[in-house]
C-alpha cells in the first residue's frame, strides 16, 4: 500500500501544479483585457481551480465510484468556505464586496439547496445535469455582463504575442497535468480506502477533497496575504458554484451516478449551513476577520470528525 500512497501524493502534486499553471495562464489572459478582479475570481480563476474537482469527480464516476465523485464535491465546498476562507481571514482581514453579498452569495446558497433537492431521489441523472448546467450558464451570463473594468482602459497589461503564447502554454500544460493527476488520485484513493477499511465517501470528502482544493487554498491564501480579497472571496464563491453546477452537471449528463442516502442527512445540509453562515457574516459585517476565520476552521474539524464516525 506504500506504493499507492506515494502515487496518490504524486497525483495531488500534479493537481496542484496543473491548477497553478491553469490559474496563472487563464487569469493573466483575462486581466490583459481589463476584466475586474472580482469577476476574474468568480469566473476564470474559479473555473481553473475547480478543474481538479471536475476531472477527479468525472473519472471517479466513470470508474463506478460515485461516493468518491460526490463526496469530493461536498468536501471541496466545505473546505472552500471553512478552511480556505478561514485561513485567508486569519492571515489578513477579508473584505467582502457588495456585488458578492447582493448576488453571488445568495446564488451559491440557492444552488446548494437546489443540489440537495435534486439528490433526494438518490441519484444525479441527465435531467439533473441539464438543470445544473442551465443555472451555471445563467450565473456566467449575469457575471460577464459586468465583467469589463472600465476604470482600467488606460492601464492595460502587456498584450504581446509572446505573453499570450506563454499563457496558452501554461493552460495546456495545466490541463494535461490535471488529467494525469486526477486519474492517479482516484485510482489509488479507491485502493487505499478498500485496504484500510475506510468508506469511499469519507475518502472523497477528506483526502481527495483536500487534495483537489489545494488550488483554491493556495490561490485564496496568497490573494488574501497580498490584500486582493476580491479574488480571494470571488474564487471561493465561484468555485462552489462551479463545483456543483459544472462538475455535477457534467457527471449527471455523461455518467449518471447514485447518491448515497446518508449524504442527505449530514454532508449536504452541512454544506448549506456553512453557506448560510457565511452569507449572514458577510451581510452583517461586510468582512471576515481572524475570529470568524477561526470559527470556520472549528466547523471544518467538527465536519470531519462527525463524517469519520458516522
Amino acid at each position: 500500500m506504500t506504493f499507492q500512497i506515494i502515487i496518490l501524493l504524486f497525483g495531488l502534486i500534479l493537481l496542484y501544479v496543473g491548477s497553478e499553471f491553469l490559474v496563472n495562464g487563464s487569469s493573466s489572459t483575462a486581466l490583459m483585457f481589463s476584466v475586474k478582479p472580482v469577476i476574474v475570481g468568480l469566473t476564470i480563476v474559479s473555473f481553473a481551480t475547480s478543474a481538479p474537482e471536475l476531472l477527479v469527480s468525472f473519472v471517479a464516476a466513470l470508474k463506478g465510484s460515485g461516493d468518491i465523485s460526490i463526496g469530493n464535491i461536498l468536501g471541496s465546498n466545505v473546505i472552500n468556505i471553512a478552511l480556505v476562507l478561514g485561513i485567508s481571514a486569519i492571515i489578513r482581514k477579508v473584505d467582502i464586496k457588495k456585488q458578492i453579498i447582493k448576488f453571488d452569495l445568495p446564488f451559491m446558497i440557492f444552488i446548494s439547496i437546489l443540489f440537495w433537492i435534486l439528490c433526494i431521489d438518490c441519484k444525479i441523472g441527465f435531467a439533473d445535469g441539464i438543470i445544473l448546467i442551465f443555472f451555471l450558464l445563467t450565473f456566467l451570463f449575469i457575471s460577464i455582463k459586468n465583467a469589463k473594468n472600465k476604470n482600467n482602459k488606460n492601464d492595460l497589461p502587456d498584450k504581446s504575442y509572446k505573453k499570450i503564447s506563454i499563457n496558452a502554454f501554461l493552460v495546456i500544460t495545466g490541463v494535461f497535468a490535471l488529467a494525469l493527476g486526477a486519474n492517479m488520485v482516484v485510482k489509488n484513493a479507491i485502493i487505499i480506502a478498500k485496504a484500510v477499511g475506510l468508506s469511499e465517501i469519507f475518502i472523497g470528502i477528506s483526502i481527495v477533497a483536500l487534495g483537489t482544493s489545494l488550488p483554491e487554498l493556495a490561490t485564496s491564501a496568497v490573494a488574501a496575504a497580498k490584500g486582493h480579497s476580491d479574488i480571494s472571496v470571488g474564487n471561493v464563491v465561484g468555485s462552489n458554484i462551479f463545483n456543483i453546477c459544472l462538475v455535477m452537471g457534467i457527471v449527471g449528463i455523461f455518467n449518471p451516478t447514485k447518491v448515497n442516502k446518508s449524504l442527505l442527512y449530514f454532508e449536504i445540509p452541512f454544506m448549506v449551513f456553512l453557506s448560510i453562515i457565511f452569507y449572514i457574516i458577510s451581510l452583517k459585517f461586510k468582512k471576515m476577520n481572524a475570529l470568524s476565520g477561526g470559527a470556520f476552521i472549528i466547523f471544518f474539524l467538527i465536519y470531519n470528525i462527525i463524517s469519520y464516525n458516522k
